[in-house]
């Protein structure tokens, strides 16, 4: 196998849980191909640099094997391989969210006990009258 379907290799690479996910982030520009848009059914080889984006992480990984059968998370982690500088980006990113949300106040311990929210709800009547 020397050409694959970047969609397939998404999938079978475990990036994405179907297909049609991995088909809707291509179209939706999550997915770059040597730094350039693509479509689903472009073919990528051995050798091509791939950036993507999920959630909050970007990755940019280099296609080590070509695969369009998906297996288990071990098999599918040896398709590709990702470059030391996205590694080390996605750890700052993940830290700076970390300080930010720490200092936003935006961390709490759960969700309110009975307790709690009998005390809300007291306080609110309160407010209301």
């Amino acid at each position: 196998m020397d050409k694959v379907r970047i969609d397939k290799w998404l999938w079978a690479a475990r990036f994405f849980k179907t297909r049609s996910l991995a088909k809707h982030a291509i179209e939706g520009g999550k997915v770059h191909c040597d730094g350039q848009r693509i479509k689903a059914s472009k073919e990528i080889v051995i050798n091509t640099l791939l950036s993507i984006r999920q959630g909050w992480d970007a990755k940019e990984v280099k296609v080590i094997s070509l695969s369009d059968q998906r297996r288990g998370a071990p098999e599918a982690a040896l398709l590709y391989e990702e470059t030391a500088e996205s590694i080390e980006k996605r750890k700052d990113n993940e830290e700076q969210r970390k300080l930010l949300k720490s200092a936003s106040g935006l961390q709490t311990e759960g969700r309110p006990t009975k307790k709690q929210r009998r005390q809300i709800h007291r306080f609110k009547d309160l407010m209301d009258d």
